[in-house]
């Protein structure tokens, strides 16, 4: 009977370890794989070079991301993936599992935001989207927009990188700084560049500088994509003929957005970006155009056209003399609003060899 039940506790001891090993991983495979919350709580953490894992797991149980700090960093040693963990800035939250965390962690799953270049923009403008995003400071970004080491090295002869930042769709992450999000942008409108336009302008022997700023005078114009070629061909027609473009845009660059009333006052400012004022084209872009822009520089339209004024929807009427244009001055600007708006616009004189081409307000 001794026997029996001596043998019976030496076979109950493993099982009773086993049920208890048993229980424990259960419990860690239901703590490894629970959140501590449902979601509500969004945080974001980073995660710096050379920290210590003890360290960060405490972090991350006072953000409430994870609820054991201690299973965090025991399952990471034992998956081997205390050693993989990739510095940057996360974004967690508490619907998580720890599993989930440690995965995001060790594959470098950064926090990646989506910003938008719009057609046209200029780099004041850029500078306040991304300010108003909370992605960058204005005025930081536009000190490396000036940069003139940074102009070196992405080749760009102008005073800034204005117009070589190509308008579409980016990711960047918290890691980049205003420079590193620049290049991105330049090299991006480098590549476009080459693919689409450079056999043209090689062959054309065009200046690309020149290029570049006439497609942003006319991305700035263009209310409608269709516009584009006819708007290159007055500016073009224009040029040949020594007459002054007289593009409203150029008068107000870099005091503020092209889409407000253009006074008097923005007409006779002495900057040399202001067509009004000085012959040829401006210095550099005024913003940064699209491929269209450029491809309507490229191949305007064949027109006579010397004049264009806004109408009522923001397309334009296109005129070939003088006389024509100051009927279509009449037409869609002077009437109500529209009146009160040229108000402060110099006065349109009928002899005048070099006339406002769109009085756009």
């Amino acid at each position: 009977m001794k026997k029996l039940l001596r043998k019976h506790k030496k076979l109950l001891f493993p099982a009773t370890a086993l049920l208890l090993l048993v229980t424990l991983l259960v419990i860690a495979a239901v703590l490894l794989l629970s959140s501590p919350g449902t979601g509500t709580v969004t945080r974001i953490i980073e995660l710096k070079k050379g920290e210590p894992l003890k360290k960060f797991a405490v972090e991350l149980e006072k953000a409430q991301v994870i609820a054991h700090p201690w299973l965090f960093t025991t399952y990471a040693r034992i998956t081997g993936k205390a050693d993989k963990l990739q510095a940057g800035t996360y974004q967690f939250d508490d619907s998580m599992s720890l599993v989930e965390v440690l995965r995001r962690l060790a594959n470098g799953e950064v926090l990646v935001l989506r910003f938008t270049v719009p057609e046209g923009y200029s780099i004041y403008q850029i500078a306040e989207l991304l300010e108003q995003q909370q992605i960058y400071k204005k005025e930081p970004f536009l000190q490396q927009c000036f940069n003139r080491k940074l102009l070196s090295e992405l080749e760009i002869r102008g005073a800034s990188v204005e117009g070589y930042l190509y308008p579409s769709t980016y990711k960047i992450t918290r890691e980049m700084d205003e420079a590193a999000f620049i290049r991105q942008m330049a090299r991006q409108f480098s590549k476009v560049y080459e693919q689409k336009f450079g056999r043209q302008v090689n062959s054309r022997h065009m200046r690309q500088h020149e290029l570049i700023t006439l497609a942003s005078l006319i991305e700035k114009e263009a209310a409608m994509p269709y516009e584009r070629p006819l708007i290159a061909s007055v500016f073009i027609n224009r040029l040949k003929r020594g007459m002054r473009l007289q593009s409203d845009p150029t008068a107000i660059y870099g005091q503020r957005a092209f889409g407000s009333k253009v006074r008097k006052r923005d007409v006779m400012n002495s900057s040399p970006y202001n067509t009004y004022r000085f012959n040829g084209l401006p210095p550099g872009p005024i913003g940064n155009p699209s491929s269209e822009a450029i491809e309507a520089v490229l191949n305007p339209a064949k027109t006579n056209y010397l004049y264009f004024v806004a109408k009522k929807d923001g397309t334009h009427y296109f005129s070939t003399s003088l006389i024509e244009h100051n009927n279509a001055v009449r037409k869609y600007l002077r009437s109500s609003a529209s009146a009160r708006r040229s108000e402060e616009a110099p006065p349109l004189r009928e002899q005048n060899d070099r006339p406002i081409i769109t009085r756009r307000r």
